[in-house]
């Protein structure tokens, strides 16, 4: 070994390294081949998961690209079942897009094969076409072209599915909504964006239920159908001969087309983001606590039209408390209440509304809506939840964090959170009017006492 120098010699230990990225882009390469002609660079990102620990993985395109599904997916059901109700048009959404369905669909692709889901061990290498007896390659054929194979191994279903999301999202990122429709159909999701006309069943005289020329300079927005507004309005207990419906399918509508926007405007905002970031701006941002403080901040609140007692009741408290928030930030972790869903659900028939009025026309309701939610969640403005700030505190100080205890009484949740931290045992009860509201307190609750005994 004399001849050659060490550092000579020490530069060959980075050969399986270089090697294993060659092969996963080889294996990116395929994968390319055998989907789209479009130019897709980011197939590598989001063929792997976190477990690679890697410095990229595809949580921020499964986020943009579930946003992106849910969206098309959505506005589909809307125009093709025009006599369905929302629950029937959310048996059907949840039908197409389930893990299960997705998973099923990238088998059939065959997609599980190019999932990289193992962090690379520069010890565990072997050099390609050595044989031996832990390191044998199996010859398949694959869509007519030869592939050599390791081995088997097992995923998750919800790994299958979060790649097909996050290839979804790929495509959408680097060729536009075309592109990504195009991987859909490939992939088995057959989607139609063609304008079928919305058959209104809705007639009634706007002008004389709702304050339409408000609404509209509230909005910036001039209806072409005012009835629209009526419809997005109108509260399922609000029972009237001359209104034929509620919101729930406009809700149903503009949920997703809320969803789709704010996620690819926080996309597009934050370019190279951590991964995990940009889901936590997307939940910050994407709740009935943010859309209800938005609600009440613009006064829709006062056009609702419903004729529950107990909702009213409920709406009238959740004002009062609006005085104590502060007015700069528009998503709920920070109230200690649940705010009503009607307030959170109207802001999403109203986008529905534009949507639908509009042509189908999702720049015209983020120009519309946009005024109302701002601000804007900001990476400097965003807190975590309280729930998961707990959930990885405990996973990185190793903190053993028992199942919560959940209860009900009356109409009163109430959860208890138990940490055991260093040989001390943290325990807190929270009560609220729903579990994820007693869950969320009661983990702020042992947040603090954390922080506070220096455990943190």
């Amino acid at each position: 070994m004399s001849p050659i120098s060490i550092s000579t010699f020490y530069s060959f230990t980075f050969l399986p390294s270089i090697m294993h990225r060659l092969e996963s882009l080889l294996l990116a390469t395929s994968l390319k081949k055998m989907l789209l002609d479009h130019c897709v660079h980011n197939v590598l990102e989001a063929i792997t998961t976190k477990k690679c620990l890697e410095s990229f993985h595809l949580e921020s395109l499964e986020t943009l690209g579930d946003s992106f599904l849910k969206y098309a997916v959505c506005q589909q059901l809307f125009k093709k079942h025009q006599n369905h109700h929302e629950g029937l048009l959310s048996i059907r959404k949840d039908k197409m897009i389930s893990n299960t369905t997705l998973c099923m669909l990238g088998c059939d692709k065959k997609l599980p094969g190019f999932i990289r889901d193992e962090p690379f061990d520069p010890k565990g290498w072997m050099v390609p076409g050595y044989h031996c007896g832990r390191y044998i390659l199996n010859e398949e054929t694959l869509n007519t072209r030869k592939i050599y194979d390791s081995g088997r191994r097992k995923l998750k279903s919800k790994k299958v599915a979060d790649v097909v999301e996050a290839l979804i999202g790929a495509y959408l990122s680097m060729g536009g909504e075309v592109a990504a429709l195009l991987f859909m159909n490939w992939i088995g999701i057959t989607i139609d964006f063609r304008n079928i006309p919305y058959e209104r069943h809705f007639e009634v005289q706007a002008e004389k239920i709702v304050n339409v020329q408000h609404l509209e300079s509230l909005l910036n927005y001039l209806f072409q159908d005012p009835s629209l507004l009526v419809e997005a309005l109108t509260h399922g207990s609000y029972m009237l001969a001359e209104i034929p419906g509620c919101y729930q399918r406009l809700e149903f509508l503009g949920d997703s087309v809320l969803d789709y926007l704010i996620t690819r405007h926080l996309y597009n905002k934050y370019p190279g983001i951590s991964p995990g970031l940009l889901t936590d701006l997307r939940s910050a941002s994407v709740n009935n606590n943010c859309y209800a403080l938005s609600a009440v901040k613009a006064g829709l609140h006062k056009h609702i039209l419903q004729s529950s007692q107990k909702l009213y009741k409920h709406i009238k408290e959740t004002v009062e408390s609006f005085q104590e928030l502060s007015l700069d930030c528009t998503f709920g972790w920070e109230s200690e209440k649940s705010f009503p869903k009607v307030l959170g659900d109207v802001m999403e028939s109203l986008a529905g509304a534009i949507f639908v009025d509009s042509g189908y026309n999702k720049e015209t309701v983020f120009r519309s809506m946009r005024p109302l939610l701002e601000p804007l969640i900001t990476l400097e403005t965003m807190t975590v939840h309280p729930v998961k700030e707990l959930n990885e505190l405990c996973q990185k100080k190793h903190y053993e964090q028992r199942k919560p205890i959940v209860s009900h009484d009356n109409g009163v949740s109430s959860v208890t959170i138990e940490v055991e931290a260093n040989g001390e045992v943290l325990k807190h009860t929270s009560t609220a009017s729903d579990k994820k509201m007693a869950k969320k307190l009661a983990s702020k609750e042992i947040l603090k006492s954390l922080k506070g005994a220096n455990f943190c």
